[in-house]
């Protein structure tokens, strides 16, 4: 607790401004993780009998029409791993091996196909972002970030927050947003750390910031083609479709000023959902000015810029940017910058393991049909709607099918339905391909994308804590970049673009 009896000194002169003392965040502690809070045994049967219960149900009626029997297989297992990663009736880490394997029980992939995606690129990808976050954490670069935030943006929370919200958004349309997550998160833990707010003590303040930087990293995905992979499969989709090519500068001139809105509805809807009581930093991790920046802390800031670097350039180079960071991560540890063993003591293991089972269950969903079958339920009730309800609609498809796959594999399953509905409809097929590059950045659930399952590694949140932001959090903002879209998009000229969606 804040010691307040010093705020009543004697002396009446003004204090000169403080600066933020950066306490070490560990993300998991040399001793190993502390211990979970336990379930009740009564809580436990309850959760697991519901989550069976319902697969059942769903496995026992009639396959419906157009859609596989395995397909049918699949989505009873999908809905009964979904209640039971967000009910953690059991470790999350468990539930995720359990639906590998169940994958193979059930007659739903062969074994190589449901265990080789726990192993596929953007699986060892977030591997190696996520060392890179415990790397920064040992190094002790997280102070120097954090230092510099606060320089810029203040200790208020408001101001801090949002500054964190439109920098996150805007950087994630450039760079990687699980890079930018790892940044700006561990720019953040050493304020818990100092504060004492651990894990298993996590309050609204914790929640709000560990929430809302990996959000606001994966809605500004979608600014550039830069921003993810989802971005160049719309546009080599879009091409091969209707052999209309959208570059790269139109494409950012069409995408990139909507950040803005989805950043700040990021921001308004986890300030609501998760309002901190703290108005400001305390004093109390307020103190003297950092130290000179050290050999190791110099290394790790050269080498992570080295792979920023190489990222960029991935498009041109060709190198996949999963070589990047084993290269760099190589680099870092040959010259014993951070110990490696250090490293793996303290890596989040259990969340890796669940985002290779989101990408396991999403090769599924695609292999079987259930992904197609479901997106062809929906798409025709936006049949004779104006372009900006397709838009919204086909938008929140594309968020609920991102929830659960790769965006971009979302993205690639949306469009061979969307662009051929919209030509028959009259409407301009490159605003309705759009729909699904800035859709597919909103999930709901937390095994949705890299930044999201990176920060719940932490262990400041709970799945149920995400699903209250992020599910109201994914239907806003497509409502405000629908608005938006209609608003902004006539006046830079899209080809035949009606006015606010009036045909």
């Amino acid at each position: 607790m804040k010691d307040n009896s010093k705020e009543h000194s004697k002396s009446a002169l003004p204090k000169p401004p403080a600066e933020i003392e950066i306490a070490p965040a560990p993300v998991i502690d040399e001793h190993g993780p502390e211990e979970e809070p336990k379930k009740s045994t009564k809580s436990i049967i309850v959760s697991m009998v519901i989550a069976f219960g319902i697969g059942l149900g769903i496995y026992a009626l009639p396959t419906p029409e157009g859609l596989s029997p395995a397909g049918h297989r699949f989505l009873a297992l999908l809905i009964t791993v979904i209640i039971l990663w967000v009910s953690e009736a059991v470790s999350i880490g468990v539930t995720a091996l359990i639906a590998g394997g169940s994958l193979i029980l059930f007659n739903i992939q062969k074994p190589a196909a449901a265990w080789q995606p726990f192993a596929s690129p953007a699986v060892m990808f977030v591997l190696m972002i996520m060392m890179f976050g415990v790397i920064l954490n040992e190094a002790g670069v997280a102070k120097r970030l954090l230092h510099v935030i606060v320089k810029a943006a203040g200790t208020n929370v408001k101001r801090l927050s949002l500054v964190i919200a439109i920098a996150g958004a805007f950087l994630s349309a450039i760079f990687h947003d699980a890079t930018i997550t790892i940044i700006l998160m561990f720019s953040i833990l050493p304020v818990f750390a100092a504060m004492g707010i651990t894990p298993q003590k996590s309050n609204n303040l914790s929640k709000f910031f560990m929430i809302l930087i990996p959000l606001a990293a994966s809605a500004g995905g979608f600014g550039t083609l830069l921003g993810g992979g989802r971005n160049p499969v719309m546009v080599d989709t879009l091409k091969n479709v209707t052999g209309y090519e959208m570059g790269f500068v139109e494409f950012a001139l069409r995408n990139f000023p909507l950040v803005l809105l989805s950043a700040i509805v990021t921001w308004a809807v986890c300030y609501l959902v998760f309002r901190p009581k703290e108005k400001e930093l305390p004093a109390s991790i307020t103190a003297e000015k950092l130290s000179p920046m050290s050999t190791q802390e110099k290394g790790v800031i050269g080498f992570f810029s080295l792979a920023f670097v190489l990222w960029s350039l991935t498009d041109i180079t060709k190198v996949h940017y999963s070589v990047v960071a084993a290269g760099v991560l190589g680099l870092i540890f040959s010259f014993r910058l951070v110990s490696f063993k250090a490293v793996i003591a303290k890596f989040p293991w259990e969340s890796w393991i669940v985002f290779g089972a989101g990408v396991s269950m999403g090769i599924a969903m695609l292999d079987t049909g259930a992904g197609k079958w479901l997106a062809g339920q929906f798409i025709p009730m936006l049949e004779g709607q104006s372009w900006v309800v397709v838009f919204f609609g086909s938008g929140v498809i594309g968020s609920v099918m991102s929830s659960f796959m790769s965006n971009s594999a979302a993205t690639a399953l949306i469009l061979p339905i969307t662009i051929p509905m919209a030509q028959s409809m009259g409407i301009p097929e490159a605003a309705i391909a759009l729909s699904a590059p800035i859709s597919t950045s909103f999930i709901m659930l937390v095994i949705g994308c890299p930044p999201t399952i990176i920060a719940y590694s932490t262990g400041y949140f709970s799945q149920l804590d995400f699903i209250k932001v992020a599910v109201p959090w994914a239907i806003l903002c497509l409502l405000a970049v629908s608005i938006g879209a209609a608003i902004y998009w006539p006046l830079t000229g899209f080809p035949t673009l009606p006015f606010l969606g009036i045909r």
